[in-house]
């Protein structure tokens, strides 16, 4: 069985597999291939639209998985991390800058002109090195990939903050990339398009914190993992029951309808697996089953993000060095056409330690961006109450156990974190 990976950094990525093997050992030699550790973070996706992805589950054949006899997929970041401080290598963050580049491309990521260009210039430092005018010359940014139909007042400023940075290595250059990419609102939000019971447009976002709620691209509620008890899905329906608020006697059970029931089953397995991923400390081998038994077979069966944080701290290897290729540049013809091609750079500026990295300073001072629209600092983070949603949501007051056909009693799986109030 042929396999074909699309790496992060565009190239590709070919190997041989027995027709039987399962999404596991491909995800095992991509690692290998790039080098990289903590892959705990990453997965694989098989696109069956330009917008549309499903996660290769690691326990599972890959040709069950996959429709036709091509098998594509592309390396991406699939549990972005809250804190991407605390990650070992510089190469992991390195993965992850090239993702939220990814990211800001598609659209997904949404941050204002001055998070952009912010965000670019450190883009610029990473990839071309400290600013010399001999080498790079006047409009050397036209050529990077930094936001769609990029402008030239765009790279303009671009220019004019990658200017001012001195003795900033790559590695640096993608800590400050980082600390600022995670303040943005859509990180790491996993989106889905729904609608609630009473048939309005909204989208539902799965993250590391929770559950979000967006109507005309504005976030109108969420619900954090301690406050959800239990996830389920029947057909096209996606039920989340909550916690009762202090105004409140009795748990609350709140719908939406997916486009279809495929829909809904992948939005349940995203969130069983962002919830164990963050809030579990390990996970525990599933129970086995003497009778045939109703619903999904389906458990995160990788590792917590708290055990692949203990397993980096374990990591005794000195700091990868690795070539930093350049992203996609655009070209721009006779004719006015961009087209993309790939540029070339040479190894990057000596990888700093991570007591290097924590000790020091940026070169160039803080800077902070004006409040964004697409940011958590631009409104409250609270969000309304779970229990006052019911009109936009559709919530169901339901006291018994329920009718789904596939959940997750969250419970269970978060006892050990999560106090379990019985009314």
């Amino acid at each position: 069985m042929q396999c074909k990976v699309t790496l992060l950094d565009d190239t590709q990525f070919e190997c041989e597999l027995d027709k039987h093997a399962k999404g596991q050992e491909l995800l095992t030699k991509v690692c290998d291939h790039v080098n990289l550790l903590e892959k705990d973070y990453f997965g694989l996706a098989n696109w069956e639209t330009p917008t549309n992805k499903t996660w290769l589950e690691a326990t599972k054949e890959i040709r069950k998985q996959v429709s036709g006899a091509v098998y594509e997929f592309t390396f991406n970041v699939k549990f972005y991390p809250p804190d991407p401080a605390q990650l070992t290598e510089d190469l992991t963050r390195y993965f992850l800058c090239l993702q939220l580049r990814k990211d800001i491309m598609r659209s997904v990521l949404p941050c204002s002109f001055v998070t952009l260009s912010l965000l670019g210039s450190y883009a610029a430092q990473s990839e071309l090195g400290e600013y010399d005018p001999e080498v790079h010359g006047t409009d050397y940014v036209k050529e990077l990939s930094l936001a769609p139909g990029q402008s030239s007042e765009l790279e303009e400023k671009v220019m004019e903050l990658h200017r001012t940075y001195r003795s900033m290595s790559p590695a640096q250059a993608d800590m400050s990339f980082l600390e600022n990419a995670k303040k943005l609102a859509m990180y790491g939000v996993d989106l889905h398009q729904a609608k609630d019971l009473d048939g309005v447009d909204i989208t539902l976002g799965v993250c590391s914190s929770g559950l979000m709620v967006y109507k005309d691209k504005l976030r109108i509620n969420r619900f954090p993992w301690p406050k959800v008890l239990k996830i389920s899905y029947k057909r096209s329906s996606f039920f989340i029951k909550i916690r009762p608020s202090e105004q409140e006697q009795y748990e609350s059970t709140i719908g939406f309808k997916l486009p279809n029931y495929k829909a809904s089953k992948k939005l349940w397995k995203v969130c069983v697996e962002h919830h164990t991923f963050f809030r579990v400390p390990t996970v525990e081998p599933p129970a086995s089953r003497r009778f045939l038994g109703l619903g999904s077979k389906f458990r995160y069966s990788g590792r917590t993000q708290a055990q692949t944080r203990q397993a980096s701290s374990m990591i005794d290897r000195p700091a990868p060095r690795f070539t930093r290729s350049a992203s996609k540049r655009l070209s721009r013809n006779l004719d006015g056409v961009v087209s993309t091609q790939r540029g070339t750079r040479p190894v990057s500026a000596p990888v700093f330690s991570q007591a290097a990295l924590a000790g020091g300073r940026d070169p160039h001072g803080p800077f902070r961006s004006a409040p964004d629209l697409h940011s958590d600092q631009a409104r409250p983070q609270g969000g309304t109450k779970a229990g006052s949603h019911s009109r936009s949501c559709g919530a169901l007051k339901n006291r018994g156990q329920g009718w789904s056909r596939s959940s997750i009693n969250l419970r269970r799986t978060c006892s050990s974190i999560m106090p379990v109030s019985v009314s």
